[in-house]
């Protein structure tokens, strides 16, 4: 269910623009500072645990306000939300610029992740609100444009800033979103949701279940497992008990959504292991410098970002079954080719990483229509806010699963015969593995959805 046309707002396609800008600064400020963390562990004389919680903390904190920012577009306009968003942003980032100390330096990453955590939540809300179904796909797919190029540029950004300056300066590149600030309060609409309360104590609580579920994945200790399913079963006690809860049962109820939201999961899980393994495969087995790194993997960014809308538009006009067998296609041969080409010249790499990171940026655009479509209007805030961060915490489990199997070193079992033996293997085996799983995954995909679409229509 979704806004009627004639309902919509007005200044879409300015938002979007606007909102690619947006896109590309958030995405470089999420992962600028892994490049940066070998520095910032020298200077400080930081472990690797240590210097890790700078992106560590950032991430959980960005997953936790991504779905509370969602939340508090049902009651609040999005405009006051992203001025308040974007001004947390530019004063973390001020304080990041002057950090002395290590501990200078995760309040300031905490506060930009509060503040940073506005912008996915957003950035999936307004497709929504501002276009109809059928033009829909068009507008995630420059959203698509706005990841692929942060994804691209951040890397290379953060080894030429760290290399020729300081990683301080690195907390200056955000303060740039604050030049979009008037566009967004000129062009957003001053609507609000319901005046229903925030159930602050629910929202503590999912809070708590997704900071659990996050460290318990980035550090496997049994502990944190136990922590977040207390609070997982004292969330859901809330949100069933509560007057006005955090997060309407109701939206579970929607089996299209559930089931969606459901796939996404997996399904992004699977994919996200791209943008993960391609610098491990670079650094581990080619000995790329953070810099090389990011020159690799420039072309399949800058070809999906190119190539982004075009995905959307074959969404809106052959419908979202269409353009996920497309995506699946691309990153069932980007896996394959990729976990071939090990050991051979990295040049295959970047070019096999073009299937892989434009099939990636399809099942997004994919996933995120499908999951749109099955929200009522007045679901739409917590809605997409679940799906960002249901899609984070599935990439923080795929980087959590395959770093651990990265950390058993080189192995003498072979899945795929292709690769000459030697470093490599493991990364190879990896990435024949996601691509068995992505198979089964769209045969799940034409069993349980596209064909009962098929019965229902």
């Amino acid at each position: 269910m979704s806004t009627a046309p004639s309902a919509l707002p007005k200044n879409g396609n300015a938002l979007m623009r606007i909102l690619v800008f947006t896109l590309i600064l958030s995405v470089m400020n999420g992962t600028m500072f892994n490049v940066a963390l070998p520095v910032i562990s020298r200077e400080f004389a930081l472990s690797p645990s240590q210097v890790s919680w700078i992106v560590t903390g950032y991430l959980i904190v960005y997953a936790i306000g991504t779905v509370t920012f969602g939340k508090l577009s049902e009651k609040y306009s999005l405009k006051n939300l992203l001025t308040s968003g974007l001004c947390f942003l530019v004063f973390g980032s001020l304080i990041g610029l002057v950090a002395g100390s290590y501990g200078m330096i995760i309040v300031a990453r905490i506060l930009q992740a509060v503040g940073a955590s506005v912008i996915p939540a957003v950035a999936m809300i307004i497709p929504v609100r501002y276009f109809a179904p059928d033009k829909r796909g068009r507008a995630l797919g420059t959203m698509a444009v706005g990841i692929s190029l942060g994804s691209a540029i951040g890397p290379i950004t953060a080894g030429f800033v760290t290399s020729a300056w300081s990683w301080q300066v690195l907390f200056a590149i955000p303060v740039l979103s604050l030049l979009t600030l008037p566009f967004y309060r000129k062009y957003l609409d001053d609507a609000k949701g319901s005046g229903k309360k925030i159930d602050l104590l629910g929202g503590l609580l999912l809070a708590g279940t997704v900071a659990s579920m996050l460290l318990a994945l980035s550090n496997l200790q049994i502990g944190y497992v136990g922590i977040g399913t207390v609070l997982l079963v004292l969330f859901v006690w809330r949100i069933r008990s509560a007057a006005e809860p955090f997060i309407a049962p109701a939206i579970f109820r929607n089996r299209a959504y559930s089931s969606s939201l459901l796939l996404a999961f997996f399904m992004m899980a699977i994919s996200s292991g791209i943008p993960f393994i391609a610098p491990q495969l670079l650094a581990g087995v080619y000995a790329f410098s953070p810099v090389m790194i990011g020159a690799a993997m420039l072309p399949s960014a800058l070809i999906t970002a190119f190539l982004g809308r075009r995905g959307g538009k074959l969404a809106d006009e052959k419908g979202n079954a269409a353009l996920l067998y497309v995506a699946s296609t691309l990153l069932i041969a980007g896996f394959l080719c990729l976990s071939s080409a090990v050991g051979f010249s990295p040049i295959w790499i970047a070019v096999f990483l073009i299937f892989g990171v434009l099939g990636q940026s399809y099942m997004q655009i994919t996933l995120s229509n499908t999951v749109s479509r099955a929200l009522a209007p007045e679901q739409v805030g917590t809605g997409m806010g679940l799906l960002s961060m249901s899609n984070f915490i599935a990439m923080a489990a795929v980087t959590a699963v395959t770093g651990k199997v990265l950390d058993l070193g080189n192995t003498a079992v072979r899945l795929n015969p292709i690769p000459p033996a030697g470093a490599g293997l493991l990364h190879s085996n990896i990435l024949i593995t996601l691509a068995f799983l992505t198979v089964g995954m769209t045969v799940f995909y034409r069993i349980f959805f596209d064909n009962a679409a098929r019965r229902k229509a």
